[in-house]
């Protein structure tokens, strides 16, 4: 059933990216100017987390010319602005600064959540509507901003499906591990309660947090050893993650280990070693790669950019199609109006679905999935591929 009603989705997004789209992107601009429409987009381009900035500004880049070869929108062309927000607090509110005064009318950035909160205030100050495709903690929408807006799924959805695979799982005594980040705390603390609620012989026997950009984390891991669990939940990013999983096995850890989503990425096998990060799970919004009937459309990536797409790269494209179509049915590039016309979207077809939001600018559905580390690549875990 999941399939099929993605593959429908899949269907009705290439539909709308590749047909006339007069009818979609089409209209009136009330703006008053005729140059391009700038669409700005902090994500991380150096740093630890550096390998995910190419995924989403390319997935951003395939949407706006597709729209631009299309005729545009509001008769206007798209323009993307990008910016290096590095996973650092301090340079991306730069970055946000950079774009405000570039003129940019929408946001469609956002990928480390710590680093995306600083920002929220920028663009809402300068009435800029952000369509985050990434960064999904919930202090991103706790303060109820109206300009900010998730299409990734949230920390609490992310936390309802780990718990939801450990108990398939059949894990008895699991540790989380953080890495005192916003995002990944979040995730850890909403699964901690989770499985709290979810009683039965399942207990969390650790709750460990790490200082992320560590070379050695013995210490930590002799305290997760020390708990005896059988499943450790690591919820920060890929580097960390790839150190911890190695250093987890040197140790004699031999329970599973299953990765939040900043960590899906090929650099966590390669940081961890390829054998020692076998079986590895993840909770996840779907990748290219396990999406049924996406073929498509990587197909059109690899035509362009030369290389495969990779995690976020859906998002980021979907992020560029929703600020089209909020333009478009706004009929104007205010940021208010924008606003508006966003909590109006009712089953626009995205990656993950079909697109509603919630009061709190959230997806109605999370869309996360179980991956498991196969060979040098995170595919559908084996007891969901049928």
């Amino acid at each position: 059933m999941r399939k099929t009603k993605l593959a429908v989705a899949l269907v009705a997004v290439s539909t709308l990216a590749l047909s006339g789209c007069q009818g979609v992107f089409g209209g009136s601009d009330k703006s008053g100017s005729d140059g391009p429409i700038t669409l700005g987009m902090a994500i991380p381009m150096s740093g630890s987390s550096s390998a995910i900035g190419p995924y989403m500004k390319n997935g951003a880049q395939l949407a706006v010319d597709e729209i631009n070869a299309k005729g545009g929108v509001l008769g206007r062309k798209l323009k993307l602005n990008v910016q290096d927000g590095a996973c650092d607090p301090k340079t991306a509110s730069t970055a946000a600064n950079k774009l405000v005064a570039a003129g940019v009318t929408m946001s469609i950035g956002g990928y480390c959540s710590s680093a995306t909160l600083p920002t929220l205030s920028v663009f809402n100050k300068a009435n800029i509507p952000m369509i985050i495709p990434a960064a999904n903690s919930a202090d991103l929408v706790s303060q109820h901003l109206p300009n900010v807006f998730l299409i990734n799924g949230t920390g609490v959805q992310q936390a309802q499906s780990a718990v939801t695979w450990l108990t398939k799982q059949q894990a008895k005594r699991v540790a989380l591990v953080d890495d005192s980040t916003s995002y990944s705390t979040d995730i850890t603390k909403r699964t901690k309660a989770d499985i709290a609620k979810a009683g039965g012989s399942m207990k969390t026997v650790l709750h460990e947090s790490v200082n992320a950009g560590e070379s050695d984390y013995s210490s930590n891991v002799h305290d997760i050893v020390s708990a005896r669990p059988d499943f450790v939940y690591w919820t920060g990013y890929y580097q960390e993650g790839g150190l911890i999983i190695r250093q987890l096995r040197q140790a004699g850890y031999k329970g599973k280990v299953m990765v939040a989503d900043g960590s899906v990425d090929g650099k966590l096998i390669s940081v961890a070693g390829q054998s020692t990060a076998q079986g590895v799970y993840a909770t996840m919004t779907e990748t290219p790669d396990t999406m049924p009937g996406a073929g498509d459309w990587i197909a059109s990536y690899k035509k362009k950019f030369g290389a495969e797409p990779g995690p976020y790269s859906p998002q980021s494209y979907d992020a560029v199609r929703v600020a089209a179509k909020a333009m478009k049915d706004a009929k104007s590039t205010d940021g208010k109006k924008i606003e508006a016309a966003l909590m109006k979207i009712d089953g626009f077809p995205l990656f993950s679905g079909k697109l509603k939001f919630t009061a709190d600018h959230t997806l109605t559905e999370g869309g996360f999935v179980i991956l498991e580390v196969k060979g040098a690549k995170f595919t559908l875990a084996d007891d969901l591929k049928n």
